[in-house]
C-alpha cells in the first residue's frame, strides 16, 4: 500500500475471491489441521474479524436462513460447522474416546454473558486460578456427540429465542440491519475420557 506518508506492505497465508466456495476456505485456512492439533491436546483459537456486512458470520456459519427444520445446503455450511464435522470424524477415526462440550459467550459492554443459559441474559464474573487460568464464574457448558446436536445448539436461536446467537446484541445501521453489537466466543471442549 501506498500512502502519502509511508508504503506498507502486507502479507498473507491465503486470499480468498468472492466466487470461493466454503469448503476451499475451510481446507484453504488450514481449519482441519487445527482440528487435528486440538485432537493431539492444543488449544487452537479462530479469530475473524472484519468490517461490517464483509461476510464474517457468512464464512462462520453459513446462510443465516437455516434452521433446525431446514438445514443449510452442504456446501454452504460454514467453518464452525465444518470444523466439528471434521472434529467428530478425526476423534472417530483415531479410535479415541474423546468427550465434547461447547460453551457460547459474548462481550458486551464490557460485560460477559453466558448465551446458552437459560432466562434472560446476565452478567458474568471473569475469575482467575492458578489451576484452572482465566475462566468465567458458572458458565454453561454442554455436552454433544454428534453434528445435529452441536449445530442445533447454536442454530435453536435463529428460530426460537431466547439461546445462542439470537440472544446476541445486535442493532441496525446504514451497513448491516442485524449487526452484531457484541464480541461472542464460542468454545469447544476436547476430554479425553481415558
Amino acid at each position: 500500500v501506498n500512502a502519502a506518508r509511508h508504503d506498507a506492505t502486507f502479507g498473507f497465508s491465503a486470499v480468498f475471491d468472492a466466487g470461493a466456495s466454503q469448503e476451499a476456505v475451510f481446507e484453504g485456512s488450514g481449519m482441519r489441521q487445527l482440528v487435528e492439533l486440538a485432537i493431539n491436546g492444543f488449544s487452537c483459537t479462530v479469530f475473524a474479524f472484519g468490517q461490517t456486512g464483509s461476510g464474517k458470520t457468512y464464512t462462520l456459519m453459513g446462510p443465516l436462513s437455516q434452521s433446525e427444520t431446514q438445514p443449510a445446503a452442504a456446501g454452504l455450511l460454514g467453518l464452525m460447522q465444518r470444523s466439528f464435522a471434521c472434529l467428530l470424524e478425526q476423534s472417530r477415526s483415531c479410535g479415541s474416546d474423546l468427550a465434547l462440550s461447547a460453551s457460547y459467550l459474548e462481550i458486551y459492554n464490557e460485560q460477559v454473558r453466558d448465551l446458552l443459559s437459560p432466562g434472560p441474559p446476565c452478567a458474568l464474573a471473569l475469575r482467575w486460578s492458578k489451576t484452572r487460568g482465566f475462566y468465567v464464574e458458572n458458565q454453561l457448558s454442554v455436552d454433544f456427540e454428534s453434528l445435529e446436536a452441536i449445530t442445533d445448539l447454536l442454530l435453536q436461536a435463529l428460530d426460537s429465542p431466547p439461546a445462542g446467537s439470537q440472544r446476541r446484541q445486535t442493532s441496525a445501521h446504514a451497513l448491516n440491519r442485524h449487526s452484531s453489537r457484541s464480541h461472542a466466543i464460542l468454545t469447544i471442549h476436547v476430554r479425553s475420557r481415558a
